[in-house]
């Protein structure tokens, strides 16, 4: 049934990871085709009339360049969101799944509402951090909604907590926190140094996923031909700054002190969501534990670093 598979972003974190589980499909990357260009993206799904679409691609970066690059987060995932989606209908795709971002939630809600549900993504807008980011991702599953409410589709979307693993960006702009924190420990380590200085306050909330989990749900998801759409996030919550001190021990560098830079901006204080839905679906889904996902990043990293 899905012998024809397309795959953007396929050289992205989670892209890689997913060769694991379906590796015959098509992994595309931004250098086969710019998916900001309608004709380009029409002529792939012409030649190739993809059965399905796993929608990775996007254009990411952290806090500060989504605050000084707002136009540029707007408009491209705009345009590759809609080209890709216009083109997997047109061209016959049947199966089409979109990863979204808890980005895309509302800043703040009342805290009875946290965890948030999926019926919450509308009540509010994005965080100004990377509001157009968000804006543009959450688009995205109002284009999906629509497509199966006017041509009666079976299209869906995840919105993926926070990712790490071995395969993301570690320094410059398009790293995230986990990854760069596993690269100032393994830098310090590696030079002798006796602390690292991390961005804010270290107060807000966060969810973080081994990417290698969310590309096991995404294979699930498309193989058990479940087509509604949900969160994708472990059980637990942690403050900034217990991510840090986990990091600290899955690494080994707990006589690491770690400096608070408060002039940094903290983001969003928190938008942890609900798994309950994601659950209804795999309720025996074993995530690999904060601790456990760190360490094995770290290891494979710090021996890259080392080479």
């Amino acid at each position: 049934m899905y012998n024809n598979i397309l795959v953007t972003g396929g050289t992205s974190m989670v892209g890689k990871h997913l060769k694991t589980y379906l590796p015959s499909a098509h992994y595309l990357s931004s250098k086969e085709c710019d998916l900001r260009d309608q004709h380009a993206v029409d002529k792939l799904f012409e030649k190739n009339r993809y059965s399905t679409v796993i929608h990775l691609a996007a254009k990411v970066g952290g806090i500060m360049d989504n605050i000084n690059n707002p136009v540029q987060f707007f408009e491209d995932n705009i345009y590759i969101n809609t080209n890709v989606l216009k083109s997997a209908y047109t061209y016959g795709a049947t199966r089409f799944l979109g990863v979204l971002s808890t980005c895309i939630y509302p800043d703040r809600l009342a805290d009875k509402d946290y965890p948030m549900l999926e019926s919450k993504l509308h009540d509010g807008a994005p965080t100004p951090t990377n509001f157009s980011y968000g804006y543009a991702k959450r688009c995205l599953g109002v284009q999906i909604d629509t497509y199966n409410k006017q041509y009666n589709t079976k299209y869906n979307y995840l919105i993926p907590c926070n990712l790490y693993s071995e395969y993301d960006h570690f320094t410059g702009d398009k790293s995230h926190y986990v990854s760069s924190l596993i690269h100032k420990i393994a830098l310090a380590k590696k030079q002798g140094k006796e602390s690292i200085t991390l961005f804010g306050t270290g107060k807000p909330l966060r969810q973080f996923m081994y990417a290698k989990d969310f590309a096991e749900i995404i294979f699930r998801t498309i193989m058990e031909d479940v087509t509604n759409s949900f969160n994708v996030a472990p059980d637990n919550t942690y403050s900034i700054k217990d991510i840090a001190d986990i990091a600290l021990k899955a690494c080994n560098a707990t006589n690491l002190t770690i400096n608070w830079d408060d002039s940094k901006p903290d983001g969003q204080y928190r938008k942890d969501v609900s798994n309950a839905e994601s659950r209804k679906h795999f309720p025996t889904f074993e995530y690999t534990s904060l601790e456990s996902g760190i360490r094995s990043t770290y290891n494979k990293y710090y021996n890259e670093l080392e080479s």
